[in-house]
């Protein structure tokens, strides 16, 4: 039972995720500090820099994690509005859980917050892989019973 559960887990498919992942947030704290430096507001460079790993995780989720390969504009349109409304969603859910989670716990400092931002991330993660795997990229099956994307 382990084992399956392990193999059902720990596959191509979520090690690249968690990779992408990593990237992704790379990418966010880079652009950041870069849009910084060029002198933009803390609200402008935090946007920018959402921005930019939102299309960074779309390109390399489709690609490289899911290896989706459509690339007609009406495709791309449809997958990538899709991808754009989870990653606003999840990441306003992410908000609350954050806020609520230091709400709730009152003043106990720093660490506690860390820890805070540490959950609300694991459960981003898991929302976005979720959404992504069932609802942006999924596999679909054709008449003739072969998988299509």
């Amino acid at each position: 039972m382990l084992r399956r559960l392990w193999d059902k887990c720990v596959n191509y498919e979520t090690i690249s995720y968690v990779i992408c992942g990593f990237l992704t947030t790379a990418v966010d704290f880079v652009s950041y500090g870069f849009f910084r430096r060029m002198g933009f507001g803390v609200g402008a460079s935090q946007a920018f820099s959402w921005l930019a790993a939102v299309l960074f995780a779309y390109v390399v989720n489709k690609w490289i994690v899911f290896r989706n390969y459509d690339v007609r504009p009406v495709h791309i349109a449809k997958e990538a509005g899709s991808f754009v409304a989870a990653r606003v969603f999840s990441g306003a859910v992410t908000w609350l859980l954050m806020v609520g989670m230091v709400w709730l716990g009152g003043d106990r400092g720093f660490i506690f917050e860390l820890f805070c931002k540490l959950m609300s991330s694991l459960a981003n993660m898991i929302l976005n892989y979720i959404f992504s795997k069932m609802w942006i990229f999924k596999k679909r099956t054709a008449v003739d019973g072969t998988q299509r994307d």
